[in-house]
């Protein structure tokens, strides 16, 4: 099976978890601190936190906004349930924003129709931009419209470590920053997180609330607030210190692979038969979205793949016809690229065999 991902995960990397484990030090350390601090150096802020996963780096940027009950956030309609569930989780009501249907982001556009049409009795207090599959969105635009209505950005950059805009890299743009190292990820920890500010009391307080509520001193540890247990381990750590030097390279490899699958499946596209993703210059490229025309049963193109061995999938979720989002808004181009939208087999590993022999089976499939 031609897999629609594989983690790279090298001997290298593997090297480096060993020694953690021989080391005996396995919960958050050296290895954290150190792989925290390149991190910072890396996506050029001053601050990296690292997390259990991309869901609590969501979850633990609003928690230190203050953002709870009787707030409103505006989130993308397409988009991983995380986005909105950590909306939900803080005791807050997602506002869903309807998406560009060539890059999959929000724009500034779409948000200020938004906060336009709001009229629900909570404060908006957020925007959670999302840089969906490594698309950058228009974060610029986004975050000086987000300042003149007084909102905070969270950018949900969990696909787009390492994606930049105008050579700035993702994730650096608003109050705070949230990448996920989910094995789907370019770079993985297997679970993991990150969250990005320039900040320095943000920062303090979110390595606190990620473990118990604890701040340490010369004097011993301080249990100052009630916090949870969202820490990432040594052993990741060091999984993501060995990955992080070669990114650049691994996204390099990637831009090169869309371009080969934007050749190859040209005579589709000239058929009417799908759509590619928009290019853009600092795109990461963590996912390969095409979206299928209207009438195209997806589960059945899906299902001829996998009988020529290749694993297929959709892209993100449409929120807006999830349970937990009833009632949120919502639009158009989100619910048709949840139903009409498919994710091809792409990674640094893969090259231009494996794109024909995708693109020579989805014709098919598409007859």
């Amino acid at each position: 099976m031609l897999r629609l991902s594989l983690p790279h995960v090298d001997d290298d990397a593997i090297a480096a978890a060993v020694a953690v484990l021989r080391s005996g030090q396995l919960v958050h350390g050296a290895e954290g601190n150190a792989f925290e601090a390149e991190l910072a150096a890396y996506l050029g802020v001053r601050e990296a936190v690292v997390v259990a996963s991309g869901t609590a780096a969501l979850h633990l940027a609003l928690v230190v906004l203050d953002v709870g009950p009787g707030d409103a956030v505006l989130v993308p309609d397409f988009t991983f349930p995380a986005t909105g569930n950590v909306v939900r989780l803080v005791g807050a009501r997602p506002v869903l924003v309807d998406v560009d249907p060539a890059t999959y982001c929000i724009t500034p556009e779409g948000i200020e129709a938004a906060i336009s049409a709001f009229h629900g009795p909570e404060r908006l207090r957020a925007v959670m931009p999302v840089h969906e599959f490594g698309q950058p969105a228009a974060i610029d635009a986004i975050v000086a419209l987000s300042a003149r209505h007084g909102l905070a950005v969270v950018e949900d950059a969990a696909c787009a470590i390492g994606a930049t805009l105008q050579g700035r890299k993702l994730g650096t743009f608003g109050e705070i920053g949230c990448f996920s190292l989910h094995p789907r990820k370019t770079l993985t920890t297997g679970e993991g997180g990150v969250l990005t500010t320039d900040d320095a009391a943000l920062a303090r307080r979110l390595r606190r609330l990620r473990s118990h509520g604890i701040e340490r001193d010369a004097s011993g540890m301080h249990f100052v607030e009630a916090g949870y247990n969202l820490r990432l381990t040594d052993i990741q750590s060091a999984l993501g210190r060995a990955q992080l030097p070669k990114l650049d390279g691994w996204i390099a490899s990637r831009r090169a692979l869309a371009e080969a699958y934007r050749e190859a499946l040209a005579p589709l596209v000239g058929a009417g038969r799908l759509t590619l993703p928009a290019r853009a210059e600092g795109h990461s490229w963590q996912t390969f979205m095409t979206v299928l025309a209207d009438g195209i049963d997806r589960a059945a193109v899906i299902r001829a793949l996998a009988a020529q061995g290749i694993e297929a999938n959709l892209g993100a979720q449409c929120l807006s016809v999830l349970p937990p989002f009833e009632g949120c808004g919502g639009g158009p181009v989100a619910a048709r690229l949840f139903r009409q939208g498919l994710a091809l087999p792409f990674c640094e590993q893969y090259g231009p065999g494996e794109v024909s022999r995708v693109a020579q089976a989805l014709a098919a499939a598409l007859g």
